[in-house]
């Protein structure tokens, strides 16, 4: 879903180490020598840390790896990390004994070029290259001199997708050595709040995981931190081997008043929504099937065990039928059929004798579903409220009959003509994998890989259970109109159970109060309507390039980074950092209905001798003492306000006495303070001009 707008980037590091002291030099084997516990041909990977911040579903991933060279001489210290597909990398840098050097993310084509050039002159760069079922590999190495350490930090995002009721951040682990300070540590903040937090780890066992891992979450906050003791990874008690090696997952899912959930953030809004509770749509499926040739064997018996199982999932209302393709077609019925016990037995015993023969034509397979779901429902013989799917599953590339892809993927556009989704499983690394994604993405669906391993099967009913239980169907998500730049898709076929769409866009316009947002959907019983509308009124707090948000109606204290912030639900916020230096924003709330006043912030400053002598801005030049006089008091055009004269800063103002109100004390009626006050916007009392410290945008 919304995973689409990040760029597919590939990353090349082109630091010019080679002319950096360091030489590329052939890789020379350690002579015999006492080394510690850990070093693995003279290099010791002494610390890897993975630190992730989730909000809001969105992860922010730092992968920092620290080594030194034990050896007498240089050697090639490489860095391996495995990142999710769906990731895309930020930056990179390699430190060398105290220098650094940033890498330069480029997009793909540019990097792939760019990474040859590289290599081929002798200089350091990195590639993502394809890793198995759902990562991609990054790699760089570099020539290290005795003695020296090398510290390299990849810095990588993404999206966390809701996949059967969870999001689900997943973490490839392999040291490839005992390392001596390893550690996964993950923050989850999220404003909905979360309703459940669980980690695994594919490659320990629960008992020594339990030891190593500690897990919580309450509110809106979660944390899971990871950190086993060199003994905790040996692969057996007397090893210097590691067992880290595999899959470290987390789960969580977040609390759902109410369907949709809108963040805004910094001129930017997020609509999150995942209704829970409808009743399934019933759904018309058309299964067409490879049983060309090259199906033969392991392919088509698990092919076969994966539709035995997916025929104990289908429900009564349902409707199907089977449509195999090799070099001609034939179908199990000749139209749809519904999934009554009877049904589903003689379905049965068609899948089991089915048998491979012939060529590949993908074209007429296609063609004889999309024409069966049309005329069902054209001919009435689905229910009125029902959806419809296109499931089709091949192991090569089309070789009979019309095998143009660019021309069996237009003929399929036009016969499905929006209608339905396409869902497209290509089996195995021998076929064109692009033209079947390209195809289904065109017609609202998307493509899977099912990969030639024993769990085949077991793939092909996991990708069935993900679109089983449709929920709303013509879902249109709807923004306030002139308020909305940059949108992200916002209509889709289907909304399954267990996922959540996500639209994104920019807010424009000087006065966005408040934000409503309209979802429209149909379901299996009526046409459903769903309002979410939310207002600006939030507080963010950013560590780095990672947001925190919070509401007025919160009571919560945050502590990260020697900061402290304090929210006391609808009064004031405190933030304190340092030696005690602290600030107060008062939150002043007026009569909603009042014709011209709104709710406003005071900012106060407390203990504002702590503030050094550097501190400046438009409140910070005053925070040390300064040198001014008053005298000419004398009367003003206010007969109440009487003028004086100020001298301050080698210039010479015309003030005006009068009063303001502080609301440190008092939020809703404060204490009256008299006071001086400067025309001109502070004309000759502040540095420069008041515009030098307005800017357009904090963050």
């Amino acid at each position: 879903m919304a995973s689409a707008w990040w760029p597919c980037l590939i990353l090349a590091l082109l630091s010019g180490l080679a002319a950096s002291g360091f030489p590329r030099s052939p890789f020379q084997l350690l002579g015999k020598r006492s080394l510690p516990e850990g070093v693995a041909d003279g290099v010791e990977v002494y610390s890897t840390k993975i630190n992730s911040k989730v909000t809001s579903r969105f992860a922010h991933n730092v992968v920092t790896t620290r080594a030194v060279n034990r050896a007498d001489t240089a050697k090639e210290v490489s860095f391996d990390v495995e990142l999710p597909k769906t990731a895309f990398i930020t930056n990179f840098t390699l430190t060398i004994d105290g220098v650094t050097y940033p890498g330069n993310v480029k997009e793909k084509e540019v990097a792939k070029k760019q990474y040859e050039k590289a290599v081929s002159q002798g200089k350091t760069a990195g590639l993502v290259k394809a890793s198995g079922r759902k990562l991609e590999k990054f790699t760089v190495s570099v020539n290290v001199a005795a003695g020296s350490k090398v510290t390299f930090e990849l810095t990588y995002e993404e999206l966390l997708k809701r996949h059967k009721g969870k999001y689900e951040m997943y973490l490839k682990v392999q040291p490839k050595q005992l390392v001596k300070h390893f550690e996964i540590d993950v923050d989850i903040f999220e404003p909905q709040g979360i309703s459940m937090l669980d980690a695994e780890a594919s490659f320990i066992t629960n008992d020594l995981l339990g030891s190593a891992l500690t897990k919580s979450f309450s509110g809106k906050k979660g944390h899971v931190s990871f950190k086993p003791s060199l003994d905790q990874q040996r692969s057996c008690p007397t090893c210097t081997d590691s067992l880290l090696n595999g899959d470290f997952t987390i789960t969580y899912d977040v609390n759902r008043e109410s369907p949709g959930n809108v963040q805004i953030v910094n001129g930017y809004f997020v609509h999150f929504f995942a209704p829970q509770g409808l009743p399934v749509v019933p759904k018309n499926v058309a299964f067409v099937i490879d049983i060309s040739g090259s199906m033969a064997g392991r392919k088509l018996e698990q092919t076969k065990e994966a539709l035995l199982r997916i025929l104990e999932d289908m429900k009564e209302e349902d409707y199907l039928n089977f449509i195999l393709f090799s070099g001609d077609v034939s179908t199990w019925k000749e139209h749809l059929v519904q999934a009554t016990p009877e049904n589903l037995q003689e379905a049965r015993t068609f899948v089991k004798s089915m048998e491979d023969k012939g060529m590949t034509n993908i074209n007429d397979g296609l063609l004889r579903g999309i024409s069966m779901l049309n005329k069902a429902r054209e001919e009435h013989r689905v229910p009125e409220r029902s959806t419809a799917i296109v499931i089709m599953l091949t192991d090569g590339d089309a070789n009979v009959g019309e095998s143009r892809p660019e021309k069996i993927q237009e003929n399929v556009r036009n016969a499905i003509g929006g209608k339905f989704p396409l869902y497209n499983l290509g089996f195995g690394n021998n076929l064109n994998y692009n033209f079947l994604e390209n195809m289904a993405l065109e017609n609202h669906g998307f493509a899977r890989r099912i990969y030639e391993d024993s769990d085949a099967d077991l793939q092909l009913q996991g990708f069935y259970e993900e679109v089983a239980n449709p929920l709303l169907t013509g879902v249109e998500m709807d923004y306030p109109e002139n308020a909305i730049l940059g949108l992200t898709q916002n209509t889709y076929q289907h909304f399954y159970d267990g996922s959540e769409i996500v639209v994104a866009g920019h807010l424009v316009g000087e006065d966005v109060n408040s934000f409503k947002a309209d979802v429209k959907g149909h379901g299996a019983t009526n046409d459903l309507t769903f309002t979410e509308e939310v207002t600006t009124e939030k507080i963010t707090l950013w560590n780095r390039a990672v947001p925190s948000t919070f509401s007025w109606l919160d009571t919560v204290t945050v502590t990260q980074d020697g900061l402290s912030m304090m929210i006391n639900r609808k009064k004031n916020m405190v933030v304190s950092f340092g030696d005690g230096v602290t600030f107060v924003v008062v939150l002043h709330q007026v009569w909603k209905k009042h014709p011209v006043h709104h709710d406003f912030l005071g900012f106060y400053v407390v203990d504002s001798h702590r503030m050094s002598a550097q501190t400046h801005g438009l409140l910070g030049q005053f925070f040390q003492p300064f040198d001014f006089k008053v005298s000419d008091i004398r009367p003003g055009s206010d007969p109440t306000k009487p003028d004086a004269t100020l001298v301050v800063k080698t210039h010479q103002l015309t003030v005006t006495r009068g009063s303001q109100k502080d609301y440190r004390k008092d939020a809703n009626i404060g204490t009256k303070v008299v006071c001086w006050f400067v025309h001109n916007n502070g004309e000759g009392l502040i540095d420069g001009v008041h515009t030098d410290y307005i800017v357009p945008n904090l963050f």
